[in-house]
């Protein structure tokens, strides 16, 4: 024969809601968003060549730039494809739809300082056969003890 339950013992509904589970999956979620945001970061690494040279003129407009990375991965920092690796034909093809409708607009070309000559020269035939007018090389600005005399 079973006892009966006396009233202390009996369970009353709880009237508040647990957010220690919520608060949990809330850590787990921060701690994964900062692992993953340095990941995130836009645009290809290059170390660029140092030169002597003017800086930039701004313009109104940002300007279409070419990155020819370590390895010779060609990327392009507008359009569709901003920011992944490309091949010529594609290169080609985003460069002229980014051109259309921006006539004497420069492009630049960025290569790093460890890549084949080759390549770099390479991305600026490409770029002009996709109707630059005018192809430009970004460089770092050189140390002032590094700069030849005039």
């Amino acid at each position: 024969m079973a006892l009966p339950q006396s009233k202390a013992h009996r369970r009353k509904p709880m009237s508040h809601i647990n957010v220690v589970p919520f608060i949990d999956v809330m850590l787990v979620l921060l701690i994964i968003f900062m692992v993953t945001a340095p990941l995130m970061q836009q645009g290809v690494e290059v170390e660029l060549p140092q030169a002597d040279a003017k800086p930039m003129e701004e313009q109104q407009r940002d300007p279409i730039i070419v990155t020819v990375g370590r390895e010779g991965e060609l990327t392009l920092n507008q359009g569709a494809q901003a920011n992944m690796p490309l091949d010529r034909e594609t290169l080609g093809e985003q460069v002229g739809v980014l051109l259309a409708g921006r006539e004497g607009d420069q492009v630049y070309v960025r290569g790093d300082r460890n890549v084949d000559y080759g390549r770099v020269v390479d991305a600026m035939v490409v770029v002009q056969a996709a109707g630059a007018a005018k192809v430009g090389l970004i460089t770092q600005p050189a140390p002032e003890t590094r700069r030849l005399p005039r």
